[in-house]
C-alpha cells in the first residue's frame, strides 16, 4: 500500500473514530459517560464513601475508581474529606465551598479550584479522610497519577470518535466541575425548596433528581445525611437511588440507612420516653412545620404594619421571612434589627421564637441526661398547650403524637 494511502486511512480514522458514529451518536455516547461518571460521584463518592449509607461490593467499588479516575482524576480521600468538612462547618468561614460565605459567584465559578485549595490542606484529609480505600492501587495509582487517568481518556475518546473525541472528552472533564462543585455546592445552597428546617441553608433546586443524579435533592440530604435516600416527598425523583436499588437486587449493594417517613399514631396523655425518642427521630418534619408556623405569625405582625412602616423598613422586615426557617444568628445585622424589633412588638411572636429554641434544645443539648432531657419536654409541651397561641398547641399535639 502506497504510503499516500497509509497516510489518507489514519487521516480517516481520526475523523471517525473506531465507532465512526454520526454527530447525534456522538452527543448521546458522550451524555451517557458523563451520566455514568455523576452515578459514580453520588452513589460511591458521596453516599458510600462520605456518608456510608450503603455498602458496596467490590465489582462496583472498583469501577467507580477507576471510571473516576479516568473522568475526574479526583481522589477519593481527598473528595470524602472536603464533603465532610462542608458538612461539619456548613455555611462557617470553615466551610470549603459554602455561597453564603464566600459569595454565590465565587462558588459558582471558582468551585473546582476551591476544591483543589482545600485539597491541599493535609489537616482536613487527616481529620475528615478516614475510612477512605489504601490498597495498592490507591497508593500507587489513583492517589499518585491522577493526571494519568484524563490523559488515557483523552487517548480512548481520540480512538473512538476521531477529532470529535477532544470535544467530548473536554466535556467530560467539565461536567463535574460545573455540576457538582459549581451548580450543587453553590447554587443549592443559595436557590430553590426546602422540604426541612436545617440550620444551614441548603435548599433542593427541583423535585426531580435525574441530571445530577438525585444531588439536586440537597436539603433533604443535608437533613438526613446519612440517608441512601435523598428523595422524601411522593414527587420527587432520585435517580441515585434508583440506581442503588437495582445493584441492592444483584447482590452488589447494601443499604443500612434510609431517611425516616414521618409516623402519627393516637395522641398519648402525656409525654414519656417514647414521646422524646420519636421527637429526635422526626424532629425535621416538626421544625418544618414549626418554620410554617413562624412564617404565618411573622406575616400577620407585617400586615399589621404595613401601614406605619417606610418602604426601606417594610422591605427589610420582608426580607428576614427567608431566615425564619435556619439559623436565626446568621440573619444579616440590618435585616436582624427590623426583625428583633417586630419580635418585641408581638407577644405570641416573641413567644413562638423562643420557645423554637427551647424546643431545638432537646436534641442539641448533648450533655444533659436523658431524664432531664424528658422533664424538659414535659414542661415544653405543658406551656405550649396552655398559651393560648395556635400553632403551638398545634405543634405540642403533633409531638405527642410522633411515633417510631
Amino acid at each position: 500500500m502506497a504510503f499516500a494511502d497509509i497516510l489518507s486511512s489514519l487521516l480517516a480514522f481520526l475523523r471517525s473514530g473506531a465507532l465512526d458514529l454520526p454527530w447525534w451518536g456522538v452527543l448521546l455516547a458522550a451524555l451517557g459517560m458523563t451520566h455514568v461518571t455523576i452515578v459514580a460521584v453520588t452513589v460511591f463518592l458521596h453516599r458510600h464513601q462520605a456518608h456510608r449509607a450503603l455498602d458496596l461490593g467490590p465489582l462496583p467499588s472498583h469501577f467507580f475508581r477507576f471510571w473516576l479516575w479516568l473522568t475526574t482524576g479526583m481522589v477519593t480521600k481527598e473528595w470524602t474529606a472536603i464533603h465532610r468538612k462542608h458538612h461539619a462547618k456548613c455555611e462557617t468561614a470553615e466551610d470549603p465551598h459554602s455561597p453564603q460565605v464566600k459569595g454565590l459567584w465565587k462558588v459558582l465559578s471558582e468551585g473546582a479550584e476551591l476544591y483543589r485549595a482545600e485539597a491541599a490542606n493535609a489537616e482536613t484529609l487527616a481529620r475528615y479522610g478516614h475510612g477512605t480505600p489504601d490498597d495498592w492501587l490507591e497508593r500507587h495509582v489513583y492517589a499518585r497519577h491522577p493526571v494519568l487517568g484524563v490523559a488515557l481518556m483523552l487517548v480512548l475518546d481520540v480512538l473512538l470518535f476521531g477529532a470529535a473525541g477532544i470535544t467530548v472528552w473536554a466535556v467530560q472533564m467539565a461536567w463535574i466541575p460545573f455540576w457538582a462543585a459549581g451548580v450543587v455546592n453553590g447554587l443549592a445552597h443559595f436557590w430553590g425548596y426546602r422540604n426541612f428546617a436545617c440550620a444551614d441553608a441548603s435548599t433542593n433546586l427541583w423535585p426531580l433528581g435525574l441530571v445530577i443524579g438525585g444531588e439536586e435533592l440537597h436539603n433533604n440530604h443535608h437533613a438526613f445525611a446519612t440517608s441512601a435516600r435523598f428523595s422524601a416527598k411522593w414527587y420527587e425523583v432520585d435517580i441515585g437511588w434508583g440506581y442503588i436499588r437495582l445493584m441492592s437486587a444483584l447482590g452488589l449493594a447494601r443499604v443500612k440507612k434510609v431517611a425516616p417517613r414521618p409516623r402519627l399514631r393516637s395522641l398519648r396523655p402525656q409525654v414519656d420516653d417514647h414521646t422524646l425518642q420519636a421527637l429526635i427521630t422526626h424532629r425535621y418534619d416538626l421544625m418544618t412545620r414549626y418554620a410554617k408556623s413562624l412564617r404565618q405569625a411573622y406575616e400577620y405582625e407585617l400586615r399589621a404594619l404595613r401601614g406605619r412602616l417606610d418602604a426601606v423598613e417594610l422591605k427589610r422586615a420582608r426580607d428576614a421571612r427567608r431566615w425564619l426557617a435556619g439559623d436565626l444568628g446568621r440573619m444579616p445585622a440590618e435585616l436582624r434589627q427590623r426583625f428583633d424589633a417586630l419580635v418585641q412588638g408581638s407577644g405570641p411572636l416573641q413567644t413562638l421564637v423562643a420557645m423554637r429554641e427551647e424546643l431545638s434544645a432537646v436534641w442539641e443539648r448533648s450533655n444533659a441526661s436523658r431524664e432531664q432531657l424528658l422533664a424538659h419536654l414535659q414542661d415544653w409541651c405543658r406551656r405550649a398547650e396552655s398559651s393560648g397561641i395556635r400553632q403551638l398547641e398545634e405543634m405540642s399535639l403533633r409531638l405527642r403524637r410522633y411515633a417510631i
